[in-house]
């Protein structure tokens, strides 16, 4: 059992994309095999809370092998989701683009029949097929389901996971009696506990991928933990509770409004940590190590029982502990062992990055807003830029801009220094009316070209789900 009792330790934060023909001169090697695309490992993990990493400030366990990446690379410390929740993030991901360009990113998440990514948007693993790239995913898709919509119809070759959002740990579907776990497009069924399974299948797409040594590769390993239900690899006794609930408190089982530890929590994220691992030393065993690019992030802030501390805020909040996350980066050749950057990025510049890192670029018909990461990466200064969110759930908006964020909940506004304040109590509106100002017309002015649905889904915790969203309205 981990020791989550002494509470938590505070600690402060730490306190318009570049041509690819601009960064040819100036990038070095971009691989240790001279003449060879970098490979893609994309780790992402699911709910995980800003503080959640040892390496970002958790106390209460340890995460070793993302402290080593960590050690090995970058660590940003101004790292953003595209979003305050899961699908829409993965389409601002996926894209390069923001996803309130796009019919499925309106959905916060994606929940509805009939809902999906349009296969015939380009993706990250589309564009990268087009460089000479072999494409996987392992893991969470949430991007919209069968017969219309799905990995395998947005670029991947391969697909092992869940079509879904979260799903249980040992019965790998939403509902006992029916899995979400698929093969390609053929539903399976297997046993274990599912972040071991998602390591197991990426250690087999490794062995696979050493036979063709000249083929560059994307590998997207998106793991469902730590999103609940709050199971660890030794839970199958609760997820059999869970199996046989008639009346589940919140209507759904796999929801566990009913369950869930601090301890169970450590369990978790130990075991994700302790996979990823499992994942990164056979990746070293196969000698691909130098050529492959490993970036570990999440698809949005902590819930429940994550820790976004020294941010107020969880999931669906944009506050900025429900879009701030971890944000590690190890590219051979690019980025200095240890380093860090308080530069603001955002889950979709890495189309950007991979593309022109591959020697490819963003369609032009569906330009990325991201940014190339490369120059952050090496440690060079970036121009300044404006980032946005919202959130129809409580009206939320968000623009931040240098140190200056502004805030919109329901009919309340705000004006928040995040690097002095990043508690986001001190509201600086009448103090700083000029800066306000200016960044909600910002919004406005971005919003303006974003598309709109009001029939779109968008999920915010309310009383009825968490005690301390008592007095929120739903």
């Amino acid at each position: 059992m981990f020791d989550v009792k002494k509470g938590f330790t505070r600690r402060t934060a730490i306190g318009s994309a570049l041509g690819s023909a601009a960064l040819a001169v100036t990038i070095p090697g971009l691989a240790h095999t001279p003449g060879r695309k970098p490979n893609f490992l994309f780790i992402m993990a699911d709910d995980l809370g800003y503080a959640d990493l040892s390496c970002y400030g958790r106390q209460e366990y340890r995460t070793p092998v993302l402290d080593s990446l960590a050690a090995q690379g970058m660590k940003f410390t101004h790292g953003y989701a595209n979003s305050a929740v899961c699908s829409a993030t993965r389409v601002g991901l996926i894209t390069g683009r923001y996803q309130y360009r796009i019919a499925a990113g309106l959905e916060e998440p994606i929940g509805r029949p009939g809902i999906g990514l349009d296969p015939a948007h380009p993706t990250l693993p589309s564009l990268l097929k087009q460089q000479g790239y072999h494409t996987a995913l392992v893991g969470k898709w949430h991007l919209g389901g069968l017969p219309d919509f799905g990995p395998l119809k947005s670029g991947y070759d391969e697909f092992w996971g869940n079509r879904g959002g979260g799903v249980d740990y040992f019965h790998h579907g939403i509902v006992p009696d029916v899995t979400d776990l698929w093969d390609g497009d053929v539903r399976i069924d297997e046993v274990g506990y599912y972040t071991d399974m998602l390591a197991n299948r990426s250690i087999e797409f490794l062995d696979a991928r050493a036979q063709e040594p000249d083929k560059p590769w994307l590998l997207s390993l998106h793991f469902t933990a730590p999103h609940w239900p709050w199971q660890g690899p030794n839970d199958q006794a609760e997820s059999d509770r869970l199996a046989n609930l008639e009346e589940p408190l919140g209507g759904l089982a796999i929801a566990h409004y009913d369950g869930g530890s601090m301890d169970t929590y450590a369990e978790m994220v130990t075991s994700l940590d302790a996979n990823i691992g499992r994942v990164l030393a056979r990746l070293a065993e196969l000698g691909m190590e130098q050529d492959t690019v490993v970036v570990f992030t999440s698809d949005n802030g902590g819930e429940r029982f994550a820790h976004n501390w020294p941010f107020t805020g969880i999931k669906t909040d944009l506050l900025e502990g429900g879009i701030r996350v971890p944000f590690i980066v190890k590219w051979p050749g690019l980025t200095a062992p240890g380093s860090e950057s308080d530069t603001p990025v955002l889950s979709m510049d890495f189309l950007p990055t991979f593309l022109h890192a591959a020697g490819g670029a963003p369609h032009p018909d569906y330009p990325s807003d991201g940014m190339d990461l490369r120059p952050a990466l090496m440690g060079a200064p970036t121009p300044e830029r404006t980032l946005f969110w919202r959130f129809w759930n409580k009206d939320q908006k968000a623009t931040r801009r240098g140190r200056y964020k502004y805030l919109k909940i329901n009919d309340y506004e705000y004006l928040f220094d995040i690097v002095a304040d990043p508690l986001e109590r001190g509201n600086l509106i009448n103090r700083m009316p000029e800066k306000f100002a200016e960044l909600k017309a910002a919004h406005d002015t971005w919003n303006a070209d974003m598309l709109s649905d009001p029939n779109a889904a968008s999920f915010g915790w309310g009383p009825q789900y968490l005690a301390d969203h008592y007095g929120w309205n739903d």
